[in-house]
């Protein structure tokens, strides 16, 4: 598969600092602040493979296709479709809340 098909819109996520786009063979592709971040991909697939052991109701589809890691200053998208696990990388926005 074409590396353009693969990541078709990802550059055009508003915002966005980065992408990976992963499959049980490893990373696909990858920009930005994620480009060639082996680390990052190996941590995200692990999150991933976990939280595909989680079943519902003996289900033996997977019952999550969106995963969000909020961490301080970004989060990372994570995204399951069809074989593929693709990955983008924003910042946090956090708003500070409101004192009334």
């Amino acid at each position: 598969m074409a590396t353009a098909a693969l990541t078709q819109g990802l550059e055009r996520i508003p915002g966005q600092l980065g992408y990976l786009v992963m499959s049980e063979d490893g990373v696909l592709a990858s920009a930005g602040e994620l480009e060639n971040d082996e680390h990052t991909a190996g941590v995200i697939m692990q999150m991933v493979r976990t939280a595909c052991r989680f079943r519902l109701d003996g289900s033996a589809e997977p019952f999550f296709k969106r995963m969000s890691v909020i961490l301080a200053d970004f989060v990372y998208v994570v995204t399951v479709s069809g074989q593929k696990v693709f990955v983008v990388k924003r910042p946090n926005n956090q708003q500070e809340p409101v004192v009334v």
